[in-house]
């Protein structure tokens, strides 16, 4: 299948396949004319690489998983030390957004948000 086919049926779009195949992630075949022939195995592929990406994984922890999953032979415990270091990423942002949110919060309670130029948000950008 060419790959707007591919395309649609991974979910992503050909600039996304294109940017994979340069970086060495996918590796579609070419017909007699040059343009990428896919197989099912590739939409298999991309469609995994869309579900990684949108679990936020990094193309280079992508292509550990995509190795890890074309090896038969392979430890899931492999696999499983690529999500949890993952997941403690994802927990560090949230810890670090949670705190960024309360901040902000407290900060927009304090401003009285009315004509006067005290502002406790400025001073507290402002702050050393």
């Amino acid at each position: 299948m060419n790959i707007s086919e591919a395309s649609a049926r991974a979910a992503l779009p050909a600039k996304t396949i294109r940017y994979y195949e340069e970086i060495g992630l996918i590796t579609p075949g070419r017909g007699p004319n040059g343009y990428r022939r896919f197989s099912e195995a590739d939409v298999h592929r991309l469609a995994f690489l869309g579900r990684a990406r949108a679990l936020g994984f990094g193309i280079e922890e992508c292509r550990a998983l995509l190795a890890l999953y074309s090896d038969q032979d392979r430890a899931s415990a492999d696999v499983k030390r690529i999500a949890e270091e993952h997941l403690e990423a994802i927990e560090a942002k949230i810890a670090l957004l949670a705190g960024m949110r309360d901040t902000l919060r407290e900060l927009t309670r304090a401003c009285a948000g009315d004509a006067r130029p005290d502002c406790p948000i400025l001073r507290d950008l402002g702050a050393d």
